[in-house]
């Protein structure tokens, strides 16, 4: 169950009672008149399933809360009522294949943001990936793979390729670009500064058959890599975290970029250029599986006349 809290002007509230009444799956509903202060209105909670959300919060949008108003959504960890189990039944689907559009275009919108923290884990996750290679440790890249946070970027551009929102991808793309390029740099420096102390030398990658598969993209890496972008946006899309860390240890991308990094100070380009295809074959095979498992979603609950939220500014 979802629990939601809605300020609306007092015009409207009837109307929002309305359509509260006229879907399924609502329960628990609960006015206070004026209570509101800011927005200034009146307060309403009320939880739904989480797979009649969708119809419930496009409703509330057509008559204008998000913006003369508000609607905000948590997840209702434990239930005990016997009228929430039978609005759960009534509702249409199951609630672990619900996708909530809006809760996923707000994630998503928030993953394309190039903040210091995002290009900090990223930073860090290359450089011990970068560690995991050059001391030849399988472990030290797995840790590196489950720091990453590039996955929300990827998630974002394949929403955005789903709803054609061209600015989504643009600013998901400029995120992932420019947080790798700033990762590989800052990582390459750090290489480039140990072989001056010589602690490493072009040698130090040879003999690394456990690691090897990192500089060895084929059609496998290709299959993973697709693999893990259903995955990843099932998981998304369906609030399974513990799912999702499993996909950052299935995909190379950190991996790749911490080899191109040692490999472009040591100067070997054979396995800079193939540690780069590693990595844009991951980031392609992901987005690739990602569009295609949010179509499938859409498709399926579009039987439920569930549509995707609007675009910013669109309709």
């Amino acid at each position: 169950m979802l629990h939601l809290r809605v300020i609306s002007p007092p015009e409207v509230s009837d109307g929002v009672l309305e359509v509260l009444d006229g879907c399924v799956g609502v329960v628990n509903i609960v006015v206070f008149p004026g209570a509101a202060r800011s927005p200034a209105g009146d307060l309403l909670q009320f939880d739904v399933a989480r797979e009649a959300a969708n119809e419930v919060i496009d409703r509330l949008q057509e008559l204008g809360l998000h913006a003369e108003g508000s609607i905000a959504a948590e997840q209702v960890d434990l239930s005990i009522s016997e009228v929430a189990e039978r609005a759960q039944e009534e509702a249409p689907g199951d609630s672990d294949d619900a996708v909530v559009w809006a809760e996923f275009a707000q994630r998503v919108d928030e993953d394309t943001r190039l903040t210091w923290a995002f290009l900090a884990f990223l930073t860090i996750a290359t450089l011990l990936a970068a560690i995991g290679v050059i001391v030849n440790s399988p472990i030290l890249i797995i840790g590196g793979m489950v720091m990453g946070p590039e996955f929300g970027a990827i998630a974002a551009i394949c929403f955005g390729m789903l709803r054609t929102d061209r600015d989504l991808i643009g600013r998901a793309g400029r995120t992932l670009v420019l947080g790798f390029a700033a990762a590989i740099a800052i990582t390459f420096v750090c290489a480039l500064a140990s072989r001056g102390l010589g602690w490493i030398g072009v040698g130090s990658l040879n003999g690394h058959e456990e690691i090897e598969f990192i500089v060895k993209p084929d059609r496998w890496s290709f299959i993973v890599a697709l693999l893990a972008g259903a995955a990843g946006v099932l998981s998304v899309t369906a609030g399974k975290s513990s799912a999702l860390v499993g996909v950052f240890i299935s995909v190379t991308t950190v991996p790749a970029a911490g080899y191109f990094a040692v490999a472009a100070a040591l100067a070997r380009w054979g396995d800079m250029t193939a540690s780069a295809v590693q990595l844009g074959v991951n980031v392609a095979g992901m987005v690739i599986s990602g569009v295609v498992t949010l179509l499938v979603q859409k498709a399926y609950w579009s039987r439920f006349g569930m549509r995707l939220p609007a675009r910013p500014g669109g309709s």
